[in-house]
């Protein structure tokens, strides 16, 4: 399976798919028997209580944690299990829950970290600048200033991330995955910690994201108000097993998702 074959995926069909998955940690069940799809060019959200799995998920999706059982079918390929660099380099970009940015390093260089899986020159060429390797980092310099300008990060590109609010850290973190320019971005909690302007402006960032560079988009969000506006589709996990999934108006109606997670029901 190649970058290619995920790229010739029609939008509206399955590009990932998780079969029965269920991971441990020795007598600890994360995840137990969880099947979902994710269609190409969606909005996909998974939502659940704190400790219900979503992360777990996140890093069974692109290969942090290995599955105990079940399979992932990834652009129609059956896998035990998935790679980080594997995964990355098929075309899956991923953001933490907790910041992992370089703090020393600027704006700017932390975005082009997330072009390194794409240089093809090797260390000694990029290190004198010299011939390929020159042109080959003036394209990435390229693809990261589209990124800046998107994300309106002109003004902070040279600032040292750790001195940053925290709002702006997260929106360079997601600059960084779009770096990577993937098929597939895995966000875990965006919004987290965030003010209700900032709020606004992930959301417009990822639907940005979603509608005009067609990017797939599997989230995790506890705003319960930004999910149902920018879902295309919800799962719910409760203790790491499913317990309702479907469009937003089908979650808000799902009497095991509101005595779970929502609010208790009438009935």
């Amino acid at each position: 399976m190649s970058l290619q074959d995920l790229q010739n995926i029609p939008y509206g069909k399955k590009i990932l798919e998780l079969k029965n998955i269920s991971l441990a940690f020795g007598g600890v069940k994360a995840l137990t028997d969880v099947s979902f799809e994710v269609n190409k060019g969606e909005v996909f959200a998974i939502i659940g209580p704190n400790g219900a799995g979503k992360s777990s998920m996140l890093n069974v999706i692109n290969g942090f944690y290995k599955p105990t059982s079940g399979l992932i079918n990834f652009a129609g390929t059956d896998r035990k299990g998935m790679e980080p660099e594997f995964a990355a380099k098929s075309g899956i970009a991923r953001t933490f829950q907790n910041i992992a940015l370089f703090k020393g390093m600027s704006t700017l260089d932390n975005l082009m970290t997330g072009r390194l899986l794409k240089q093809k020159q090797n260390f000694l060429m990029q290190a004198l600048y010299f011939g390929p390797a020159g042109k080959e980092e003036e394209i990435h310099r390229e693809k990261v200033e589209r990124v800046i300008d998107f994300l309106d990060l002109q003004s902070i590109r040279r600032t040292p991330v750790g001195s940053l609010p925290y709002g702006l850290q997260k929106r360079v973190e997601l600059g960084r995955a779009l770096a990577m320019e993937p098929e597939i971005l895995l966000l875990d909690e965006p919004m987290a910690g965030m003010n209700v302007e900032e709020k606004q402006d992930m959301s417009r960032f990822v639907l940005t994201v979603n509608n005009e560079f067609k990017t797939t988009i599997v989230l995790i969000e506890h705003d319960m108000g930004v999910v149902m506006d920018i879902s295309d589709r919800i799962v719910v996990l409760d203790y790491g097993k499913k317990i309702g999934s479907g469009f937003p108006q089908e979650i808000r109606n799902n009497k095991a998702v509101i005595d779970a997670y929502l609010g208790v029901s009438d009935d």
